[in-house]
């Protein structure tokens, strides 16, 4: 019996970096008026959901000057990130990098390209 793999699942993303899937844009604006193909490119803030973000920012593990015999710890520490799946990111443009898998597009920003979070938590 196979089990359903979702796409994402084959994405590790690193360090500081969050894949985002971008809402379907529209060449129709709300009042009707039906925009050329260049105008959304020029846009520069854009609001996209938080697939998976990466480990955070690396960072050096503490030195220990009152144990210099103690085996330094090999293993990588990171800061973690702000955003969490499910998320709504507004980020700006110009950092984005857009990604076509399997006939999907995605668009990769650095953490520091996201202006706002919008987090729908459960509070009941």
């Amino acid at each position: 019996m196979k089990t359903h793999v979702n796409v994402t699942d084959k994405f590790v993303v690193v360090g500081d970096r969050v894949l985002l899937r971008p809402g379907r844009d529209s060449d129709k604006t709300e009042s009707g008026l039906y925009l050329p193909p260049g105008v959304h490119e020029k846009e520069k803030i854009r609001s996209a959901f938080v697939l998976k973000t990466g480990p955070g920012y690396a960072v050096a593990p503490p030195a220990d000057p009152d144990e210099p015999w103690k085996e330094p710890d090999a293993a990588p520490k990171y800061i973690p990130l702000q955003a969490r799946e499910g998320d709504l990111a507004i980020y700006l443009q110009s950092h984005a990098q857009e990604i076509e898998f399997e006939k999907e597009k995605y668009v990769i920003v650095p953490h520091s390209a996201i202006l706002v979070l919008i987090r729908e938590d459960d509070l009941g």
